[in-house]
């Protein structure tokens, strides 16, 4: 079976120092619980991470003992770091800049390219750690925020390495992504990966138009088509290791911290809340919504009682210590003005709870109150309901938690509405016991089959199946090889037919179409192909005859129009296509015409035989649904006038059903023989090309999707690759 490799910023054990010397102590959580237990046949996982020891803080032979322990005992492999690192690339750009942004804190987000810098060092540390002990056609699952651009230098070292990545925090909206300087570069390492997961559909969502506004890459069905593959997205709510807390009232230490609860807590309705402390989480607004129960239902004075659990975190950060500061304030004068002799209003503990202590007090709780203001998943809401055997208890949960989206029974608030809040903790505490019954019995049964190990297991056969979806989109890639192996082949040809496509392979696109003339670099390299002996070079485009003679009024090249339209011959005039007088445009203009109207940013070119709808400067969403209005309404018009309509590359043209770039083809492969004819084509239109090609010939698609082409090559800068390659070894 193929190696299984996981890599997360932090190994799934921890190191701990003392009279007895280094121990590694495992973690016990979700991702480390749901990732060992998938499937990987006969051959245990590789782990790859930091082990959380900074390099100066041990000699190096007690590091060198780490390592070895680590490979020894738990099949895992150290990144090295320093805290000088750790503090640029974690605590900076990790926590500073993403973690705030992705949480839809925009004032809370510094921008330092000293981090940024060192975000990218650090990913490729961990990529030449993997690089070292991964195979070629190794399984790679990456984890999380820390490490989103290693995907990218995965796969570009490892192409048939199948990748996996999971986005465990929220994924923000266009408009909040769009602020970060390194966005572009985000993007495309991510989509190094074959299948990128998140929690909720809103995450999987909010990527999607990232991707397609920024890269310019569109998606069907969460299928993105990049430049050389296709990548899909998917949605997997992770789950908790369900039966450890099913079963762990029955522990011992478990039923001894139970028995303390009910004694501190007797007669008292208990609200639980457990957190960390972060300013995602919503904390102080938690406390004042309580502030505003006792307030406005003064019943609960003296018999409810608020138990906060606060997990101390980044404690030196100056906006954590504000934070800290200001709980301790608010917890501190609504106990110093609501206290009684015999009852104060909240528990405070700021400390870690253990899981003995969290499951009896989950199994205690009248309430758990989760109300972050916004938050990846919440598995503290999926304990809270494994732990409640006795199908009782209420949970109140902020509709912006990821996992509010599995848990429709639960009282769903808006995390900011103190008043919401307390009016849900009244309804909370007054709920009828066969509500709650029902309540917890259809959440249970929905999250006792989604597991953390059901979850693991899924994106791992999701990751899988992605090898035949590639297949079904993508050619034979033109890597080193294939390029070794074409120019043997064009060295070696008397005569060649060199037919290539302008927008999208020799020339990038433009926002608008005139801005894409060739520069002086791309006529030195088409003039050097065509001065080889025996070659004849074609550029075949859907672009007007009067565009391409104003680009390359050369008389020795050849060229094809409007997609086969019109054609010349070296040193020749151009000779037009028969065809009918296309009186079908004074139907068809107005149509098109009141699209622009619809689509700001859209416009029509009218050439000699066709119309072109272009849509590059729309919005996308918007474009995309005029794109599918349009279309329907050409297809059903042109069904009886030989049309044809195309979609190209973010543009959409009505020609006759004769004319394409098939017809190009046929006139120049009938001046052979050639020994050897070549094409390259971004698009639809292209395939006509690929479809009318001699037996023998190599066809080349640009960028991925569904082709007759034999190869395919990532983009315009790999095109004059190659083409560099064949003008040299002539």
């Amino acid at each position: 079976m193929n190696q299984t490799v996981f890599v997360s910023n932090r190994l799934t054990v921890s190191v701990q120092k003392g009279a007895e010397g280094l121990k590694l102590v495992p973690s016990v959580g979700g991702l480390a619980t749901g990732l060992s237990s998938v499937s990987t046949g006969d051959r245990p996982p590789l782990w790859v991470g930091w082990s959380g020891v900074a390099q100066e803080d041990l000699p190096e032979e007690e590091h060198q003992l780490i390592r070895e322990q680590l490979q020894r005992d738990h099949n895992a492999i150290e990144v090295p770091l320093s805290q000088e690192e750790m503090d640029l690339f974690y605590s900076g750009f990790c926590n500073d800049t993403i973690w705030p942004l992705f949480h839809y804190f925009p004032t809370f987000t510094e921008y330092v390219s000293k981090t940024w810098k060192a975000y990218q060092e650090i990913n490729q540390r961990f990529f030449d750690v993997l690089a070292d002990v991964m195979e070629d056609d190794a399984t790679v699952w990456v984890h999380d925020y820390q490490l989103m651009l290693l995907p990218g230098l995965i796969k570009k070292k490892f192409p048939h390495a199948q990748v996996g990545f999971f986005l465990h925090i929220p994924f923000p909206s266009f408009e909040m992504f769009r602020l970060l300087p390194s966005r572009e570069a985000i993007l495309e390492g991510l989509l190094g990966a074959d299948l990128i997961g998140f929690h909720t559909y809103d995450y999987a969502r909010h990527f999607l138009s990232s991707v397609r506004r920024l890269l310019g890459f569109d998606h069907s069905m969460g299928i993105i088509r990049t430049r050389n593959r296709a990548v899909k997205v998917d949605v997997f709510p992770m789950g908790i290791d369900w039966n450890r807390f099913l079963s762990a009232g029955e522990l011992p230490a478990v039923k001894e911290v139970r028995s303390m609860i009910d004694l501190r807590y007797a007669g008292q309705k208990l609200i639980l809340s457990v957190d960390r402390l972060d300013y995602s989480k919503g904390i102080p607004t938690r406390i004042r919504a309580f502030r505003r129960l006792l307030e406005e239902y003064p019943e609960y004075v003296g018999t409810a009682t608020l138990l906060i659990i606060v997990s101390p975190s980044r404690e030196s950060v100056p906006r954590y210590m504000e934070l800290k500061r200001e709980v301790d304030e608010l917890v501190s004068d609504i106990n110093g003005r609501l206290s009684t002799l015999n009852w104060v209003p909240i528990h405070y503990q700021y400390q870690t709870a253990s899981f003995e202590e969290l499951s009896a007090l989950y199994r205690r709780a009248d309430v758990l109150l989760v109300t972050p203001l916004r938050d990846g998943m919440n598995l503290i809401a999926k304990e809270y309901l494994a732990a409640r055997t006795d199908e009782q208890g209420v949970l109140v949960l902020s509709e912006t938690a990821g996992v509010a989206r599995e848990l429709s029974e639960a009282i769903l608030v808006n995390p900011s509405d103190l008043d919401g809040i307390a009016d849900a903790i009244n309804t909370a505490l007054k709920q009828a016991r066969e509500e709650q019954t029902h309540n917890m019995k259809a959440m249970r049964n929905r999250l006792q089959r989604l597991t953390v190990q059901y979850w693991a297991q899924e994106f791992l056969d999701k990751l899988a199946e992605m090898k035949q979806l590639q297949a079904e989109h993508r050619a034979k890639p033109m890597d080193d090889e294939a390029i070794a192996h074409l120019s043997r082949r064009w060295k070696a040809s008397k005569s060649a037919l060199l037919l290539l496509d302008y927008d999208g392979t020799l020339m990038r696109f433009r926002s608008k179409p005139h801005q894409a003339e060739p520069d002086e670099e791309l006529h030195a390299l088409i003039t050097d192909l065509n001065q080889l002996s025996g070659v004849q070079v074609v550029i075949s485009s859907g672009r007007d005859r009067s565009n391409l003679q104003e680009w390359f009024p050369n008389d020795s090249l050849a060229l094809g129009a409007g997609h086969g339209a019109w054609i010349r011959d070296p040193g020749k005039e151009w000779q037009a296509a028969t065809v009918q007088v296309p009186v079908w445009k004074e139907m068809v203009t107005p149509i098109m015409e009141r699209m622009v109207d619809r689509t700001p940013g859209s416009f029509l070119e009218e050439k000699d035989f066709s119309l072109a709808w272009h849509y590059r400067n729309s919005e996308p969403e918007l474009a995309n649904v005029r794109l599918a209005e349009l279309r329907e309404t050409l297809i059903s018009l042109t069904n009886n006038l030989e049309l044809s309509v195309l979609d190209g590359n973010r543009v959409l043209e009505v020609k006759p059903a004769n004319i394409h770039k098939g017809r190009v083809v046929h006139h120049f492969a009938e001046q052979g023989p050639w020994d050897l004819i070549i094409a390259i084509g971004d698009d639809a239109t292209d395939e006509y090309m690929f479809a009318a090609l001699p037996e023998g010939s190599v066809s080349i698609k640009v960028g991925v999707g569904a082709t007759d082409a034999l190869y395919s090559i990532d983009g315009v800068e790999e095109v004059h690759r190659l083409l560099r390659k064949l003008a040299g070894s002539a």
